[in-house]
């Protein structure tokens, strides 16, 4: 259904060229376009993941599927828009562990009444997402505390939080990767279900590429029409960046997320929806703080607002929970929606600065 969608790749590139004034109608475009190939590109990662097992293939589906955010928020960074690259930051983690997890949570919860996955993995991937937390409320803490007596600190603080978390992303790989796979892998066989012909690696690669250049192109038409949409919307920058771009930048992990769920694999779900949070936050981050040293207007720091700081605690606080039994229903999946909603309807709310 979403191939229909395709169309409008064209369409907001003429729009663009063309008609460079109709901010709305730019954006709405370009968004709309972004998805099928946000969606190709989750395809054929699925494709590469079924050839080495759930803990590297929710790694690789959950890197390619982060393609998009990063694309966009380096578009982002080089435009001077940190705002809204922190915004993007804190949606795309929020997102993929309340969004993303939660509907794959309740497709599955449809269809099974209790779904397992490895609760030893589950429970190093919530430690993780908590460190995440950490790492974002120390620069906050900080600022208020020593912020106005060392002109700079927040900057400095934060090139050497970025170095650390780098560096913990990496052990992290080595430990779900070489010493401790067994941590991540299924503890549920997949339903012998008749699956459709597996792409050829070359066509599984040749698709990233096209997808992952198309999606670059498309972003940075989206990013330049973010401020006036925004703008004639009455939206804040923070709402079009923790919601509608985040959303289109996690459709990828959707729907491999909800498809992995619907197939009784909670475990390679998992590894996406609370994966890509963490590399979001672990490497993402960090690498677009040290990027922009080098493409940005300034340094960025990782000083974010109350606003996104709390909204990742709470995200980080219910998932931590959720996934502590290592059993999954269409209940919890709701529960993660609704703090979702509960989070969007407050930003949604929230004035134009």
């Amino acid at each position: 259904m979403l191939n229909w969608f395709l169309a409008f790749v064209p369409i907001a590139i003429v729009l663009h060229h063309f008609a460079p004034g109709r901010y709305e109608l730019v954006f709405i475009t370009a968004a709309i376009g972004i998805l099928p190939l946000a969606a190709w590109l989750g395809r054929a990662t699925e494709q590469l993941a079924d050839r080495s097992g759930e803990g590297i293939g929710g790694l690789l589906n959950a890197t390619f599927g982060n393609a998009a955010e990063l694309i966009i928020a380096l578009a982002a960074l080089r435009a001077g828009l940190y705002d809204v690259v922190k915004a993007t930051i804190v949606g795309s983690i929020v997102g993929n562990i309340l969004l993303v997890l939660g509907a794959a949570m309740l497709a599955g919860g449809m269809r099974y009444p209790e779904q397992h996955f490895n609760l030893a993995g589950a429970r190093a991937q919530a430690t993780m997402l908590t460190l995440a937390a950490i790492a974002l409320i120390i620069p906050a803490a900080y600022h208020g505390l020593v912020g106005e007596l060392y002109a700079g600190g927040e900057k400095s603080l934060s090139i050497s939080i970025s170095l650390v978390l780098l560096v913990v992303y990496c052990m992290f790989l080595l430990f779900s990767l070489w010493t401790h796979p067994s941590f991540f892998c299924g503890v549920n066989l997949p339903d012998d279900e008749t699956s459709s012909q597996p792409w050829s690696l070359s066509w599984s690669i040749a698709v990233l590429a096209i997808c992952t250049s198309a999606i670059a192109w498309l972003s940075e038409i989206l990013v330049g029409t973010i401020e006036p949409t925004a703008q004639a919307l009455d939206l804040s920058d923070i709402f079009i960046g923790v919601f509608v771009i985040a959303i289109l930048g996690n459709a990828a992990e959707h729907a491999s997320a909800i498809t992995a769920a619907i197939k009784n694999r909670m475990d390679l779900s998992l590894s996406i929806a609370i994966g890509s949070s963490i590399q979001v936050a672990l490497f993402v981050a960090p690498l677009l703080v040290l990027a922009s040293l080098i493409i940005g207007p300034e340094p960025m720091d990782l000083l974010f607002g109350k606003g996104l700081i709390l909204a990742v605690f709470v995200a980080v606080l219910i998932t931590g929970q959720i996934a502590s039994d290592g059993r999954s229903n269409w209940l919890k999946g709701v529960q993660l929606l609704a703090v979702y909603l509960i989070l969007g309807l407050a930003f949604f709310l929230t004035p134009r600065a």
